[in-house]
C-alpha cells in the first residue's frame, strides 16, 4: 500500500542547510513545491499564508521557527538573546490564535530553554525537544487512528471535512489491513480546498473509494444514504466538550444529528486543560479576500464584502465521541 505524502510530517517539514523546508500544501496535489524558510519570520508567514495546514503540523512547524530564531539569536549579543527568543515565540504564537497545539508547543519549548539555563545552547534544547515531539506526534496520530478504526465496520460510508490529519489516514489504513471495505466522501472545504487537495487525494492514494463533494452537498448526501459516519479533527477541544474546527464543522454536525449519523472527532492528544469553556476559544477571522477570490481571481463584484471566520464551535451534545491516543470518549452532554 502506498503511503500518502501527508501521513508523516517528516516528509513535509524538515531542516536542510540551516533553513526549514516546507512542502507547500497550497500547491498539492498538482505539484510539489519546496518553500525554503531561512528564519522564524519566514516560517510565521508560511503558517499565516496556509502553506502548512493541520493543527499538529502547524505546531511542529512553529517549533522549527523557534529553533531558527534561537540559532540567529546565538550569533548576536548575549544580553539580547532572551528578548529575541521571546519576541520570536510571541510572533509564532500569534500566527494562528484558535488552535491549541501551536501555542502549547512553543510555550513548552520556551520552558525547556529556561530550565536548561546557560548550560546548553537554546537551539540545541529546542531541536532535541522537537525531535521528541515529532516522534510523539507520530505515535499519537497512529494511536488515535488505531482507536478510531474500531468505530468502523466494513461497508461504512465515511464523510470527512477539511484535512483531519494523519490520524484519519492511519484509521483508514488500519481498516484496510483488517479487510474492511470503505467508501469516503470528502467535502471540498472552501476557500482553501483542503478537503479536495489534501484529504481526497491522500485517501485515494490508500486505494480507498473516494468521492469529492462541494460543501453545500453534505445534507443531500446524508439524506440519500451516501454517508453513515462523520469524522473530523479539532483545532481545540474545550474541557466542556465544545469542539473548535474548520468552519463548516458545526453545520455538518447539525445535519448528522438530524439524520442520526454518529459524529466522531479525532482529537489526538485530547482537550486543552487550559480552556474550560468553548466560549473562551478565540475564532480567527482571516482576510475576506480569501472568500472573494479563487486562485487569485475575483469571483464577485467590486462592491461585495467578504467574511471568513476560519473556525466554528460545535457543542458537545452534537458529538458522538471524541477519539484520542488514549481511546474513545463518549458524548459529554
Amino acid at each position: 500500500m502506498k503511503k500518502p505524502l501527508l501521513m508523516d510530517l517528516e516528509d513535509n517539514v524538515f531542516l536542510e542547510d540551516d533553513a526549514l523546508v516546507v512542502i507547500d500544501r497550497r500547491r498539492l496535489p498538482r505539484e510539489i513545491v519546496r518553500l525554503r524558510c531561512p528564519d522564524h519570520e519566514a516560517v510565521a508567514r508560511a503558517i499565516e499564508e496556509m502553506a502548512v495546514q493541520g493543527a499538529g503540523d502547524i505546531a511542529i512547524t512553529a517549533g522549527f521557527g523557534l529553533y531558527l530564531a534561537a540559532r540567529q539569536a546565538e550569533q548576536g549579543a548575549a544580553a539580547k538573546r532572551d528578548d529575541a527568543l521571546r519576541a520570536a515565540a510571541a510572533r509564532l504564537i500569534a500566527t494562528r490564535p484558535t488552535g491549541y497545539h501551536l501555542a502549547a508547543l512553543v510555550n513548552k519549548l520556551m520552558r525547556r530553554v529556561g530550565e536548561a539555563g546557560d548550560a546548553v545552547p537554546a537551539s540545541g534544547v529546542i531541536l532535541s525537544s522537537l525531535r521528541r515531539s515529532l516522534e510523539a506526534q507520530r505515535r499519537i496520530s497512529e494511536d488515535t487512528g488505531r482507536h478510531a478504526e474500531t468505530l468502523l465496520a466494513s461497508g461504512d460510508r465515511v464523510l470527512t471535512h477539511c484535512f483531519a490529519g494523519p490520524a484519519l489516514l492511519y484509521m483508514l489504513a488500519f481498516a484496510r489491513e483488517k479487510g474492511k471495505e470503505l467508501r469516503v466522501v470528502c467535502t471540498e472545504t472552501r476557500p482553501y480546498l483542503q478537503g479536495a487537495r489534501l484529504t481526497a487525494w491522500s485517501v485515494s492514494e490508500l486505494g480507498i473509494d473516494t468521492t469529492l463533494i462541494t460543501d453545500n452537498m453534505a445534507a443531500h448526501c446524508m439524506a440519500k444514504g451516501m454517508v453513515n459516519k462523520l469524522f473530523a479533527a479539532a483545532d481545540r477541544v474545550a474541557m466542556d466538550g465544545v469542539v473548535a474546527n474548520k468552519v463548516g464543522t458545526l453545520q455538518l454536525a447539525i445535519c448528522a444529528d438530524y439524520f442520526k449519523i454518529p459524529f466522531y472527532v479525532l482529537a489526538y492528544g485530547g482537550p486543552d486543560p487550559g480552556t474550560l469553556r468553548g466560549a473562551d476559544i478565540p475564532i480567527e477571522e482571516r482576510d475576506p479576500r480569501e472568500v472573494l477570490e479563487f486562485l487569485g481571481a475575483p469571483i464577485s463584484g467590486p462592491c461585495v464584502k467578504g467574511y471568513y471566520p476560519a473556525f466554528d464551535l460545535t457543542p458537545a451534545g452534537l458529538v458522538t465521541g471524541i477519539v484520542t491516543a488514549a481511546g474513545v470518549n463518549p458524548r459529554q452532554a
